[in-house]
């Protein structure tokens, strides 16, 4: 088989076009899951810590001091930004948890119920040659 032929053979599965759909919704789930995040999440989070926004949180790293993240981000200061750093973890965390549900959803649609056993059927019956030369068997041996 020649190498173009087994790559047209691998592009067409159904598998690589799966994969390609897989990846776009993904991308377009990842939206929505930031906007969740960002915009739903993270203010009632804030809210509840007293007003704050993880995505603030920072570390300067310099030895000058700024009053805002703006402020040292325009001075070109070196920030160890741990709000950004939260706020990509609940994002990771919820982007699991979405999966882990639309996958254990998806697969309890496909888990079908188990087929019965079939109870023991009685061995079939022997055939009348099968017995006859048994008989002849046994008559010989005596």
């Amino acid at each position: 088989m020649s190498f173009i032929q087994e790559f047209k053979e691998f592009a067409v599965k159904g598998n690589v076009v799966d994969l390609a759909v897989g990846v776009i919704i993904g991308g377009a789930f990842q939206k929505i899951v930031d906007s969740l995040v960002k915009d739903m999440l993270m203010p009632v989070l804030g809210k509840l810590l007293g007003g704050m926004d993880f995505k603030h949180f920072y570390l300067n790293l310099s030895d000058k001091t700024y009053d805002t993240m703006e402020a040292a981000e325009k001075a070109g200061a070196p920030l160890f930004k741990y709000g950004v750093f939260i706020n990509s973890v609940i994002d990771f965390l919820i982007v699991a948890l979405a999966i882990f549900v639309a996958i254990k959803a998806i697969n309890k649609l496909k888990r079908e119920e188990p087929a019965a056993e079939p109870a023991p059927a009685e061995p079939p019956a022997e055939p009348e040659d099968v017995k006859l030369l048994r008989e002849i068997r046994d008559a010989l041996k005596k």
